[in-house]
């Protein structure tokens, strides 16, 4: 029995994750291998719901608290030097498309948060390094499909922004920070900007919603295709209208509130919403 250094046992924890992508079973990974062309049942939500699924993925925080910031660390991390390249070369225009956009693709960086909640509602020991448990997901193919449209979709609306910014304010970038900030608040066309921009963001934001609500803690469920999980996160929209647009501006609004320390607090908010995402999973799908 060889003793390893912590950084020297992670390495080989994340390398062995890397080399077994896809190889779990369908067997092995689902308790039952469910028939592909079974189609969901789709419950009604209520607001108890959102508050449940909230209290339990801070239950699975608490549990994992120490794995998961760990974990999470990378999200602030990547969030401030984005923006520090946004303002050292120009890109001051895209720094809000750039912070607001990453709840674009959020439900992707959520989906080891899903397989670790998975993994713990049966009953099962969780560590951070069970998050890479779902690359040996049966359907990581179609994870990673998903993944890439919202990934595409992100970069739509980089360019929509983009668009948007050049139509208001023209094409020539801001000279300074103070500069740009003082254009956007006090200029009729930085105000048209901000509405404009906001209405687009939020098509987006509801394009993302709609497609993926439930869709990644499916596709870990449930050996369903691609078209299964949008299709039954789309019914859960149509369903719950109201109920999933409140989902939505809670995220909205946690992100902004982990935000607003330096992005630091997003390594508390980001889990506890992952987490969170598979209870509300469960509460909206049944079979």
């Amino acid at each position: 029995m060889t003793i390893q250094s912590p950084p020297g046992w992670g390495w080989d924890q994340l390398r062995q994750a890397v080399q077994s992508i896809g190889s779990a079973s369908p067997e092995e990974y689902w308790d039952t291998t469910a028939d592909r062309s079974a189609t969901p049942t789709v419950r009604r939500l209520g607001r108890a719901d959102l508050t449940g699924a909230l209290a339990s993925g801070l239950d699975d925080f608490k549990a994992n608290r120490t794995d998961v910031v760990f974990l999470c660390v990378i999200y602030p991390i990547v969030g401030l030097v984005l923006g520090r390249v946004a303002s050292g070369y120009g890109l001051l225009p895209l720094l809000f498309p750039l912070a607001s956009g990453f709840a674009l693709v959020g439900p992707l960086a959520a989906v080891g948060l899903n397989e670790m909640s998975r993994r713990r509602e049966r009953g099962e020991a969780v560590s951070w390094v069970d998050a890479f448990g779902v690359l040996r997901s049966p359907s990581i193919g179609a994870i990673t499909l998903l993944g890439l449209l919202l990934v595409g979709i992100f970069l739509l609306w980089l360019v929509a922004a983009q668009v948007v910014y050049v139509a208001t304010l023209g094409p020539a970038g801001p000279v300074s920070a103070a500069a740009f900030v003082g254009e956007v608040l006090n200029t009729p066309q930085g105000r048209a900007m901000i509405v404009i921009g906001v209405g687009v963001g939020f098509l987006f934001a509801v394009v993302v919603l709609a497609v993926s609500v439930v869709a990644f803690p499916l596709l870990l469920d449930r050996n369903v295709g691609i078209d299964t999980a949008v299709w039954t996160s789309v019914r859960v929209v149509a369903m719950n209208p109201g109920v999933i647009f409140a989902w939505g501006a809670i995220v909205a609004g946690l992100l902004v509130l982990g935000s607003l320390p330096l992005l630091v607090g997003l390594a508390v908010v980001l889990p506890v919403l992952g987490h969170a995402t598979w209870h509300l999973y469960r509460r909206a799908v049944a079979w």
